[in-house]
């Protein structure tokens, strides 16, 4: 009994692992383990019964195809690249790609490409009606793409079981760079009117040089091929890359294309199983055929965004989330769509279900949202993808029409990238507003969580109509309701008749908003107010500047405006119940002396009730902003010239009465008191950096008080 049929009983009697296998062949003379795993269907003339012996008796889902059983026959051709070619070999093997690693992306794709040409082709022959390929040979053979590696040798080995090549085919195809074979055999299928959007969709090859990019990693390419016409014979291509190749015939080599790089010393990194998993994992995880790395399938995640919508499983939604965004949670909700229109998009994106970590609060956090081309990757983090306030966001786009440069690293044509992240973004706040009016309980809690990434889209948005669509996701309350936030939309739906303004209040809380002495105007006229509790709210609002044709305007703002209705002003220019017009006549410019260089203007107002006086200025939001940000570099006195501050009493109130008395009864009282009055007024409006620095004059103001008891 020979050991090969010895292994064959065995087989049929128990499922022996490959290492058993091993164990029981012979060490020289006969193929390896992994060969006696998956046979070709031309079978080796010294094993008439090797077809037996499959996948069923090897470890569990191993499978390869990978034998070192080629040999080179008969006499080699020499052939010699052009020097325009070896120039343009030692730039892609040098300088066009920035990472020595997508090598792998680019045999890959080429692989997945001869497996594309050979299934259409088998499809659409003449004899496929009938269910036989006879132009072909084996035409019923798996599909597949399997690589491996071998440390001790440093080689990596790339093999599908694709279209193969002819002589013509190899001299054509790797003997002229950036001649696409891919591109050529698109061309030919729309010349004969085969060459539908569907049918060529898989094909990724555009450029021609994808190949040479092996150079990079490589002291010398060897490929066998054998073209799936019938009857054609194996070849052998090789080349190290220094200008010249030889084709010569091969006996023993299967049907497709193995590709064996012998690898430079300092690249031995890609004969690392580990290592080469990464790339395929990072590139090339959705190819549509079987990726297999040392007999384990590397590619088993579905590119699930290609799918129609409904039919992608929120399990399937989890486990994909979890892969692209690197994480353990589950989305918030999820984003799925396809269009032609103006581009042809296919994009799945995923809004986290957890609260934003500090570093992507960061605008130098990366893009989560990958961009791929034809289930290829592109960009694992594409900046320009979408803008920058929309880093957050998880997930694939995928666009046929993605100018890319040679290296298909880079994105070209601004024109076009601009005009698909506009499709994106827009489709993307859509899709938020759809989801504030069916779920508005999680919208709020989406809002809760990420709502400062939408203020930062209309802080940096260059688009009015860009920054309106953002807005009308905002929430906040107004002081019509305490325990509820209401949009711009719907605050405009209920604004008053005439009502031409929006008017919004900067405070820490709701306490100190309805106590602010800015609102006291609006609220006795009965005038709605959003309450903006977030230092950065009143920013946002002032750089909105409009909606829908109405004005975004402070309460400090809508405080300056002269308005003799609003004030309570009769016909005579008094406030019922103030000073006397000669007695505001006194106090107004004694004022302005006593607090020259610190006000630009003093004047009355009918606007305040409870309070005694308040400080405007041109732009609240900015000065507040600068106080905080900019006011330790400069002196007081510049700081009061920068704000240019209009102070505003009331002349109906008791202080403001008293303090006129005060003026020519008790001048230095009355001083104290106009500057404590002033300095209170400032604190109010938050232009005050540090209060504490007002204790002084507080307290003197007291002494001087006390001292009359």
């Amino acid at each position: 009994m020979s050991v090969v049929n010895g292994l064959l009983r065995v087989g049929r009697l128990a499922r022996p692992s490959a290492s058993f296998a091993r164990c029981l062949l012979p060490t020289a003379g006969f193929p390896s383990s992994s060969s006696l795993i998956h046979a070709p269907r031309t079978l080796p003339t010294w094993i008439p019964a090797y077809r037996t012996l499959s996948t069923k008796v090897a470890e569990e889902g191993y499978h390869s195809i990978i034998r070192d059983q080629e040999k080179a026959v008969g006499t080699s051709d020499k052939h010699e690249f052009q020097a325009e070619t070896r120039m343009l070999l030692d730039i892609v093997a040098r300088s066009l790609y920035s990472d020595k690693e997508v090598f792998v992306r680019e045999l890959v794709s080429n692989a997945s490409d001869a497996l594309e040409k050979f299934r259409f082709l088998t499809q659409t022959s003449t004899d496929a009606a009938s269910g036989e390929s006879g132009e072909f040979a084996e035409a019923d053979r798996a599909l597949e793409i399997h690589i491996g590696t071998n440390k001790q040798d440093r080689q990596l080995t790339i093999q599908d079981t694709g279209i193969g090549m002819t002589r013509e085919e190899l001299v054509a195809n790797l003997g002229t760079i950036a001649r696409s074979g891919s591109k050529h055999f698109i061309e030919q299928l729309k010349e004969s009117g085969r060459g539908t959007q569907e049918n060529v969709q898989n094909i990724i090859g555009q450029f021609g040089v994808g190949f040479y990019s092996a150079f990079m990693v490589a002291d010398r390419v060897d490929v066998y091929t054998r073209s799936s016409r019938a009857g054609a014979p194996g070849l052998k291509w090789s080349s190290d890359g220094s200008g010249t190749f030889e084709i010569q015939e091969a006996e023993n080599v299967a049907i497709g294309t193995k590709i064996v790089i012998h690898l430079k010393a300092d690249c031995r990194e890609f004969s690392d199983e580990d290592r080469i998993r990464e790339v395929i994992r990072r590139y090339s995880n959705f190819v549509g055929s079987p990726i297999f790395l040392n007999g384990k399938q590397a590619n088993q995640i579905q590119p699930i965004w290609l799918m129609e919508p409904k039919q992608v499983t929120g399990e399937q939604h989890n486990e994909f989330y979890r892969f692209v965004g690197n994480t353990f949670d589950t989305p918030r909700f999820t984003l799925h769509y396809k269009t032609d229109v103006p581009l042809s998009i296919r994009a799945l994106l995923y809004f986290p279900e957890g609260k934003p970590g500090l570093f992507e609060m960061s605008r130098d956090a990366d893009s989560g949202v990958a961009l791929y081309t034809r289930k290829v990757l592109i960009q694992s983090k594409t900046e320009n993808l979408l803008p920058k306030w929309l880093r957050f966001l998880k997930g694939v786009v995928d666009s046929e029409d993605i100018p890319l440069n040679l290296s298909r690293e880079l994105l070209q044509n601004s024109a076009l990238i601009r005009k698909l992240r506009t499709a994106l973004t827009n489709r993307t706040l859509r899709f938020l507003h759809d989801r504030s009016q069916k779920e508005p309980e999680s919208y709020d809690k989406f809002y809760k969580d990420y709502g400062l990434f939408l203020k930062e889209g209309i802080v940096t948005s260059q688009e009015q109509q860009e920054k309106e669509e953002i807005a009308k996701l905002l929430r906040f309350e107004t002081s019509k309701e305490p325990d509820r936030t209401v949009s711009l939309p719907e605050y405009c739906q209920r604004q008053a008749e005439g009502q031409k303004d929006i008017y919004y209040l900067a405070a820490p809380n709701r306490t100190l908003a309805e106590a602010s002495p800015y609102y006291e105007s609006l609220k006795k006229r009965g005038i709605e107010v959003l309450f903006c509790y977030e230092a950065y709210d009143e920013l946002v609002l002032m750089q909105l500047g409009m909606y829908l044709g109405k004005n975004l305007v402070s309460v400090e703002k809508e405080m300056r405006r002269s308005d003799p209705a609003a004030d309570g002003v009769d016909q005579d220019g008094l406030i019922e119940g103030s000073l006397l017009k000669t007695q505001i006549d006194e106090l107004l410019p004694w004022l302005k002396q006593r607090l020259v260089g610190k006000v630009s203007n003093v004047k009355t107002t009918g606007k305040l009730d409870t309070h005694p006086c308040v400080v405007t200025v041109e732009e609240m939001a900015a000065a507040r902003h600068f106080i905080k940000t900019q006011s330790h570099n400069i002196s007081e006195e510049n700081r009061y010239a920068l704000l240019q501050p209009q102070f505003e009493i009331n002349p109906k109130h008791p202080i403001i009465k008293k303090l006129h008395k005060l003026t020519s009864s008790d001048p230095e009282l009355a001083e104290l008191l106009a500057k404590q009055l002033f300095s209170n007024a400032m604190v109010g409006a938050g232009l005050v950096d540090d209060p504490r620095m007002l204790l002084t004059s507080m307290n003197d103001l007291l002494q001087k008080v006390l001292d009359k008891h």
